[in-house]
């Protein structure tokens, strides 16, 4: 065998093992950095709040959700495009308060909404 056959065999041997090895001593490397980088960061940070810095609910007892029917308000028709600013009810203007706060009730001729599984009009 020549020496110079020997020494081309070693060194793809040493290049198939020691690059692999360098490689993951990198990603390791990259790894060991980002957990102590995540660490300073997060000791930067403060602390949760403590208990008695949460919110408290109202001393006249919780707020509820407040139901009611507003006047309908139609959009406005005409030949110019409608724009956010001209419609009324929709956050710039307020609606009114309807007189009638009972829920409209379903016709019992009627068949209910698609797919309510009444038998229909029969």
């Amino acid at each position: 065998m020549d020496i110079v056959t020997t020494r081309l065999a070693l060194d793809s041997a040493v290049a198939g093992g020691v690059v692999p090895f360098l490689a993951g001593l990198i990603v390791v490397a990259g790894l060991i950095w980002a957990v102590v980088r995540g660490r300073r960061i997060r000791a930067r940070e403060p602390a949760p709040p403590r208990p008695e810095d949460q919110p408290r609910p109202p001393g006249s007892g919780p707020v509820h959700e407040v139901r009611e029917r507003r006047e309908r308000v139609e959009v406005p028709r005409g030949r110019h495009r409608t724009t956010p600013h001209r419609l009324r009810g929709h956050g710039n203007l307020r609606t009114r308060r309807a007189a009638d706060q009972e829920a409209p009730k379903w016709d019992e001729n009627s068949s209910g909404g698609f797919g309510s599984g009444g038998p229909g009009r029969t």
